[in-house]
């Protein structure tokens, strides 16, 4: 048997995929297909996005119910849950009996909850995703998708997502992929915050940010994030007993303040927490660990 005629067999027995929605991030889930052997239909609002796939062996669907019609997996990455609605209840309909459809549109958990139900109601099962990459990441190692929704579907498919980078499923509960997604989100957008005050702070004293973050600040970060399954342990129980610098001596004085504001730095990244923490010292919560503050943000 040729290669050329092994390599058509194998393309013809791999799982066959639509993609809907050509953006950076549609484009990128389907060259991973693409690049794995997989029998890929794309389908794009506008055509002319789908031409580079083509090239490179997808094919191209006339309508969102064709596209739909030539899979078993349906991968749905497009602005908004408006516009999948739009895509899957107006467009699709009656095509999507029997297929699974895996949504890695941005949206909130009670998003991903109607959309199972929408989805439900057109005789298709349903995962809600999340995607923790940038385009250029997709397919390699360092790429992460979070699941939610029908765990048989999730199992069933799973070789082809792993297509996409490390798959981890997070729970029945469609709203759950969004939920982590947002989470880790906000975990990101805080380290960042606080590496743009301290970027502000060395700036301001004519140093050079490149150096302090490469050698001082990554490694301290490193070191101080071994601290937070323990504070996650806390938040879990309620017990915010300390176990090392208290709430109340964190907030005696607010030197990062005192000193961004003399540097002509500004400390509106940084005082929202400080707020908060004394805020739960004048509520009578000195003694206890920085983790304690969670109750402030969400009451138990």
């Amino acid at each position: 048997m040729s290669t050329t005629s092994a390599a058509s067999r194998d393309a013809d027995s791999a799982p066959s995929v639509a993609v809907l929605g050509l953006g950076a991030m549609g484009t990128a889930l389907a060259d991973a297909l693409l690049a794995r052997g997989h029998r890929v239909t794309v389908w794009n609002r506008t055509p002319a996005k789908a031409a580079g796939l083509v090239e490179h062996g997808a094919r191209h669907a006339e309508s969102v119910a064709a596209a739909v019609a030539a899979a078993d997996l349906v991968i749905v990455c497009v602005l908004d849950y408006a516009g999948v609605t739009d895509l899957l209840e107006r467009q699709a309909g009656d095509a999507l009996k029997g297929r699974v459809v895996v949504n890695l549109t941005n949206g909130a958990p009670e998003d991903g909850r109607a959309m199972a139900e929408r989805v439900a109601a057109l005789g298709a099962d349903y995962l809600d995703g999340g995607i923790m990459a940038v385009p250029v990441m997709i397919g390699g190692p360092d790429a992460v998708l979070l699941y939610s929704g029908s765990s048989a579907a999730f199992t069933a498919h799973q070789p082809v997502l792993e297509v996409f980078g490390r798959s981890v499923f997070v729970g029945e509960d469609p709203g759950l992929a969004p939920l982590n997604d947002l989470s880790l989100l906000a975990g990101m957008y805080g380290m960042i915050g606080g590496f743009l005050h301290a970027a502000a702070l060395m700036r301001s004293a004519g140093r050079p940010v490149e150096e302090f973050t490469s050698t001082l600040l990554v490694p301290w970060l490193h070191a101080m994030s071994a601290s937070l399954p323990q504070m996650a342990a806390q938040i879990d129980s309620g017990d915010y007993s300390a176990t090392g610098s208290n709430l109340a001596m964190q907030v005696a004085n607010d030197s990062i303040g005192d000193v961004s504001r003399a540097q002509g730095v500004s400390a509106e990244l940084f005082a929202p927490l400080h707020a908060l923490m004394k805020r739960r010292v004048a509520d009578g919560h000195g003694a206890e660990d920085m983790a304690g503050v969670v109750e402030l943000l969400h009451a138990r």
